[in-house]
Formats: C-alpha cells, structure tokens, sequence
C-alpha cells in the first residue's frame, strides 16, 4: 500500500479491480487468476453474507458447460440435481411439459445460489485469490482513461483509492459502476406491473415439478429448494408490505390458486422467509465504457419468472475474463471491443423470452388480478392451450426456457 501525494489516502492497485463477490464477480475473479492477470474483488458485504444470501439455483446446461470447462463446477456436481418438468394449473386443466425431452433436450441443473457463490469463493481464496469484505466501493473515476481508479471506504471508515487498468463492475443495478456511467450510457427499464410475494416454507415440496398456476385472483408458483424446504410466489398487489398477510392466509391462498381440491393439498410448514419483489427488466447499453465494463446485475436486471440472471452473469464473466485476458496478456483489445455486442444479444434474448413468460402467468399489468382484462385473459388461454397442445410450441419453450 502506498499513499497519495498529499499523503492522506492510502492507495492500492491491480490490474483488474472487480467491485462484487455475486457469480459474475467471482466466476470473473476465478477465471482472471487462472489466466495469470492481477486482479482483486472489493465487496462491501461480509464473508457470511454472500455465503448465506439466498437465490434462485436454476442453472443452465450452458452456465454448468462454462463451470465445467474451467474446474468450478466440482460442487454442483456433487450437491446438484438435474430438473426437467413444469405444470401449470389453469381453469381449463392442467398439464405438465417435461421439458428436457423436448426443445434440444437438455434440463436445468438445480444447485442453491448461495452454494455455488460458496465453491466459487472457497476455490478463489485457495488459489490465492485476493477479495475485501466490507469494501464499500463509492465511485469509479477516469473510466476514460488508460489508469482509472475507484474509491472506497474500508470497514473502519477509512477512504482508499485502487488504482487499476481495468475496473469490473460486478456490483448489481445499485453499485458504484452503474453510478459512475456517463452521460450517454442509456438504461432501458420497463416495469412488468407486477409484484410478488416471494416466500420460503419449511415444508417438503408438493410437486416433483416446477409449478405455475394461473388464476383469477393472481399467479401462484411453486419451486423446490430440497427436501424440506419450498420457495412459493403469489402474485399480490404493487405496494403491499410482505407482511400483511397472516401464513394462514396465506397457505389458504396458495391451496386456492394451485387448486389443491383438485391436485390435492400443499405441504404446509412455517414460512421463514418473505419478501415483495416487483417484476422490471433492466438493460444497460453498452457495456464498456472505455476501463470500465459491466457484467452480472450491472449490466442488466431480468425479471425472475424464467431465472435468466445468474445464467447471464456467468456467461458474461466468460466472455469478459477471455477478453481482459487477452487485452492485458497480449495487448489485443479486440475482444473487449466486442464484450457489449456479444453480451447485449444473450441478454436481450434473455428479455424477450421473460417478457413471454411474464405475460403468459399473470393478469393484466396496472390491473386488479381479481378484475383482469377479457382481451388479456384471452390471449393467454390461447398460449397456454397452444403450449398444453402444440409440439413446435413446445419445443420453442423448451429451448428458451433453458437457454440463455
């Protein structure tokens, strides 16, 4: 460490400053060290916080492709299962796709987020890895130039300025690199009108597949997380605090829209986790803003119907490794003059198909679900019909609902 000028800010450096420890920052993190490039990962949460924070496990088989290809992936291999089924209920019946034999093929692996970000974090420090905990990253500067730098506060409250080639913003929709963009970043945002109630029940899973009702009165879903434990969503008013409603409302709710007198009853259990989530994508063009790149929630935001994000951001931190590798290894900027175009084109697939998989599940945005739209209604009884019925519809889902 050395100090400023003046100084009174001590500095540091490397030649990759990534700001996040979420997938993207350490997949990132994992693949920069193995190439041989400097590099450190500054997050502001703890140790135990990103080890414990839990997320969606839904990988693709391309994400477990990119993992495998580059020894990261010994853990879900282990602890994973492979998943290949959804059901939906709707008022005209149900049916179930099992999707893995359809499309290409192929199934998610079913791996907790927090696991993987567990494995990835214990295979970088094992390597040598560098990372600071409570490291608040507050600015990224001179993105402009050839030796940008960011700001931050140690966990004592201390300011330090790392100094770097490139910087990695890795740090979610909130964090300093999304901050520091320049004026003429343009962000597109698009708000779903729907909100969740997202909830995890101590209980053993009612389906061996993924579950998704449709029902007048508001979407209902149904995702295992092993054994026994259950992640369950119910589509709920945009405002409503995540607890204003009692578990026994909202068990009842659940049996009412997955239609348990039908199907038979939810294994019920105490909630221990609730949250409101309000569906909205979120895409940031480009990507590279001269030193300093985004990747993971940086770079875009899907709305969690189809489980997109964590795919992306490994993808991304592939692409962006190989090419920071090459830039700082070779002094070949090509490939980071490609990142954003190859980047942007998964992404926006990625939103296109969670805008279909959104529209399909629920009632009309800005409406009341329990009111709805007769025109909107009717347009998903004619998708969902053409999914219950059709094999190339089913094949399409298939292929999208895995891809990335």
């Amino acid at each position: 460490m050395t100090e400023d000028q003046n100084g009174l800010v001590p500095r540091e450096s490397a030649d990759v400053v990534v700001l996040g420890a979420g997938p993207a920052g350490l997949v990132l993190g994992n693949l920069l060290m193995a190439a041989g490039v400097e590099c450190v990962i500054l997050e502001r949460a703890t140790r135990s916080h990103i080890r414990n924070r839990a997320r969606a496990g839904f990988l693709a088989p391309n994400t477990v492709r990119i993992l495998d290809r580059h020894g990261l992936a010994d853990g879900l291999h282990r602890g994973g299962r492979s998943h290949g089924a959804c059901e939906f209920r709707t008022a005209e019946g149900g049916f179930r796709l099992d999707y893995g034999g359809l499309g290409r093929g192929e199934q998610h692996t079913v791996y907790p987020q927090q696991n993987l970000v567990s494995d990835l974090l214990q295979r970088y420090e094992d390597g040598g890895g560098r990372i600071r905990f409570r490291t608040e990253a507050l600015a990224v500067h001179s993105a402009d130039s050839a030796r940008p730098h960011v700001t931050t506060r140690e966990p004592d409250g201390r300011p330090v300025r790392w100094d770097a080639r490139y910087i990695a913003g890795c740090d979610g929709r909130h964090g300093a690199a999304r901050r520091s963009l320049p004026p003429d970043a343009v962000r597109h945002h698009h708000d779903h009108g729907v909100s969740w109630l997202g909830l995890l029940a101590q209980a053993p899973p009612s389906l061996d597949a993924v579950g998704y009702a449709v029902h007048d009165r508001g979407f209902a879903g149904h995702m295992a997380r092993g054994p026994h434990v259950t992640r369950y969503y119910l589509q709920c008013r945009r405002g409503s605090p995540a607890d204003a409603w009692s578990e026994e409302r909202i068990w009842d709710e659940l049996d009412l829209r997955m239609r348990a007198e039908e199907y038979g009853p939810l294994h019920r259990g105490p909630i221990i986790e609730r949250g409101v989530v309000d569906l909205a994508c979120d895409v940031v063009e480009p990507l590279r803003h001269g030193s300093l790149l985004l990747a993971g929630d940086a770079a875009s935001l899907t709305a969690p119907a189809a489980a997109k994000g964590a795919n992306l951001a490994v993808l991304e931190a592939e692409l962006l490794a190989g090419a920071l590798a090459e830039a700082l290894r070779r002094e070949d900027g090509a490939a980071l003059d490609r990142y954003s175009t190859q980047s942007l084109a998964y992404i926006w697939r990625a939103q296109e198909f969670t805008q279909w998989m959104t529209t399909l599940l629920h009632a009309l945005p800005g409406q009341d679900p329990s009111g709805g739209s007769f025109f909107h209604a009717g347009l998903r009884r004619a998708r969902l019909d053409s999914l219950r019925t059709s094999r190339a519809h089913q094949d399409w889902f298939a292929e999208n609902y895995v891809g990335v």
